[in-house]
């Protein structure tokens, strides 16, 4: 009871301590929240319809379509400019599948496992040609690709089948996976653009005067008053004008996106003379060395630091850079040539020609993978093989006891040559490549086991190379930019702000370049590589205009660039004063008002010969005219949609004056018309239009864009 009537006595100093931890417990959990929400809103790369585009689902899409591209070029590595080029494509095919996904949705549209089965089973659809699995004649092979299927399970999980093959099992399952994906959206795709296209139909009376406007033709004399003979400085424009003009075409100046501007000045540190000159000396010794009886010339190619790495296989020319190729003709085996320099790529070079062979540049070939872990076991089944072989056992059973299909694949010199290439693929592509036909090699690979290989064809057998080259650029020392480094730092310690360095840039040696509507899907700053950070800034929240960026190194560590923000223009429509929009505006009513003018001049003017009295007035004969296409008036240098309307709908030898056009105010009289094309085809014509609706349709991604309110920020991550 006493302890009852303490807790009693302390109710409300309880009834506060619970609340404090009720909402220390709220409030922990509240930041846990938000913590969340900020690094989900970090993985954030892009928005469309309201969803989030996770980085890590992005870098998914990018990482399948990487692996497309290197398994159907035969490559091992992509440079930078490819890798952005994918990143780009991936995210532009997303975004409309995005889009069409969301509009089929609300109508229903989809496709069905069995759509897709069917498609892929009747073979017409052209993606499929593009699959490994084809007929001699290059059509697709439904029953090859099952057979893979079927079989893919079983090699995977087979043990004794070497990693290699596995490996090349895994890249065409997942291929095919990649095009039967996108033959399900294609189609899907495909149905909604029928849905629209059959929305749209012709009709008689547009069919018909589509075919007059094509065929029915005018010949005219024409005069025109130029808008430049009225000056410019005469005419006045006030700020109400523009605004009144930007009101009327507003949609023009709609943009989907933020684009910003900036000032900048790149700086490209080259080499000094100092730097030239030491170069020379040190290649100058390399030449020496690769002369020598005795040298090793991949051992000097790699201390050289060469840009083109010594090959252990002959190459052909195409695999060799240009300047490096066209030395070889004037270079017998044994002899070098350099250092040269070669100012195309900036370079000194030096090439000594070991020797030349012939060989196939390309060749057929299949093979087997001999199985088993132990290297003892491996050679008795090799040999096992090789005798299965001679003794006349066909190829293909020998392949399927052990579970491997043993298809012939051509293998070209594109796809090994320019390549990192170890000792095991010298060996194994030496051995085809100078194997005979039909012949059974068996190949020793060190470290990777025994591949039974038979050469089944070769064609267009070409020279081939065995070649040293040292390529070295003529780069700049350390010290030649450190010295362009803190000459440039100076300068921008030394003006602090963006006035300053507008002023003093010309004076300090510097060139101030501009940059209008800079949008964040660019990939680079200024044309220059590695200026990811520099874009950041740019378009970076706290980023105000005025400011000045830090001082960048970019490029391939040769470029210095500093950056000024000098405008921001915001998703939606951009303003009436904005620089472009204003110059823009400025032109279109300096046109009106000066055709207002000169439209007064023409008052009582009815034939050329009183429009040719005007001052600054001039006449021309123009033929072929005729409403769909646009009247070319070389008096005035410009096209004319406004007069090829007006003479369409005028009679021979009727007269008009005041037509208002792009460039000058016209008056034109029509000689004579006629028909340039045979009968009228109402079905015919009514499929044209049909058609060119289609073509129009083709943009609806465009409007469907601007509805999902797409945000990009693939800017912060690359």
């Amino acid at each position: 009871m006493a302890t009852l009537q303490k807790i009693r006595n302390r109710g409300k100093i309880l009834i506060i301590c619970v609340g404090l931890a009720l909402f220390a417990f709220i409030a922990e959990e509240f930041v846990r929240s938000l913590s969340y929400t900020k690094a989900e809103s970090r993985q954030k790369v892009g928005e469309i319809y309201g969803k989030s585009i996770n980085v890590q689902d992005y870098n998914a899409l990018v990482d399948e379509y990487t692996d497309v591209i290197k398994f159907t070029n035969s490559l091992n590595t992509l440079n930078d400019d490819q890798v952005a080029m994918i990143r780009d494509q991936v995210w532009q095919t997303y975004v409309n599948q995005q889009l069409i996904g969301h509009e089929c949705d609300k109508l229903g549209l989809s496709v069905t496992d069995a759509e897709l089965q069917d498609i892929i089973s009747k073979g017409s659809n052209p993606m499929l040609a593009q699959t490994p699995f084809r007929t001699q004649q290059g059509t697709f092979d439904y029953n090859a690709l099952k057979q893979f299927l079927s079989q893919y399970d079983e090699v995977i999980n087979n043990t004794e089948i070497p990693a290699e093959s596995k490996e090349q099992y895994t890249q065409m399952f997942n291929y095919w996976k990649f095009i039967e994906k996108n033959i399900r959206q294609q189609t899907l795709l495909q149905k909604y653009q029928n849905l629209l296209s059959n929305a749209l139909i012709s009709n008689p009376v547009a069919a018909k005067m589509a075919f007059d406007g094509r065929t029915n033709e005018s010949n005219i004399l024409m005069a025109a008053l130029p808008y430049t003979t009225i000056k410019d400085a005469d005419i006045t424009i006030e700020d109400s004008e523009l605004q009144a003009k930007y009101a009327k075409m507003k949609e023009l100046f709609k943009s989907t996106q933020e684009t910003r501007d900036i000032k900048y000045i790149d700086i490209a540190v080259k080499a000094s003379q100092e730097d030239i000159d030491a170069l020379n000396s040190e290649m100058q010794g390399y030449a020496e060395a690769l002369a020598a009886e005795g040298a090793e010339p991949a051992k000097i190619v790699r201390e050289a630091a060469s840009q083109v790495a010594f090959s252990l296989l002959p190459v052909s020319k195409r695999a060799l850079p240009t300047d490096v190729a066209q030395q070889l003709d004037s270079l017998s085996e044994g002899s070098q040539k350099g250092p040269y320099v070669n100012v195309s790529d900036n370079t000194i070079n030096i090439v000594r020609l070991l020797s030349k062979v012939s060989r196939p540049d390309s060749v057929e070939v299949r093979q087997i993978g001999v199985p088993g872990t132990e290297m003892d076991a491996i050679q008795k089944t090799a040999d096992s093989i090789m005798t299965a072989l001679n003794a006349g056992e066909p190829f293909d059973s020998i392949a399927k006891k052990y579970n491997q299909p043993a298809t012939k694949n051509w293998l070209t010199s594109a796809q090994y040559e320019g390549q990192a290439i170890d000792e095991n693929n010298r060996i194994f592509l030496e051995t085809i490549t100078t194997a005979p036909l039909n012949v059974y090699n068996k190949i020793v690979l060190e470290g990777q086991g025994i591949v039974i290989a038979q050469v089944t064809d070769r064609r267009n057998i070409i020279e081939k190379y065995n070649v040293a080259v040292i390529k070295r650029a003529q780069d700049f020392s350390k010290d030649t930019y450190g010295k362009a480094y803190n000459d440039f730092s100076s300068f921008l310690a030394g003006n602090k702000k963006a006035e300053d360095i507008e002023a003093e840039a010309q004076k300090a040696g510097y060139t101030i370049q501009t940059r209008q509507g800079m949008s964040s899907a660019e990939h680079n700053v200024a044309n220059v590589h590695s200026t990811r950070d520099a874009l950041r800034w740019i378009f970076n929240k706290d980023t105000k205009v005025g400011d000045i960026s830090p001082l960048y190194e970019c490029g391939e560590n040769d470029h210095l660039l500093v950056c000024i923000l000098t405008g921001i223009h915001k998703k939606g429509y951009v303003n009436w004063d904005d620089e472009q929009v204003k110059s823009f505006l400025t032109s279109e009513i300096m046109k009106d008002k000066k055709a207002a003018q000169l439209q007064e001049k023409l008052a009582n003017v009815k034939s050329i010969a009183d429009f040719e009295k005007i001052e600054g007035a001039v006449t021309d004969t123009i033929k072929h005219v005729s409403f769909t296409s646009n009247a070319f008036v070389s008096k005035v240098g410009a096209s004319e949609p406004a007069l090829s309307g007006a003479i369409s709908g005028t009679k021979p030898g009727d007269f008009k004056s005041g037509i208002k056009g792009n460039s000058a105010i016209y008056a034109f009289q029509v000689l004579d018309q006629h028909s340039h094309e045979g009968s009228y085809d109402q079905k015919k014509e009514e499929q044209q239009l049909a058609q060119s609706a289609g073509r129009i349709l083709s943009n609806f991604t465009s409007e469907l864009y601007q509805k999902a309110n797409v945000t990009d920020n693939r800017y912060i991550f690359y």
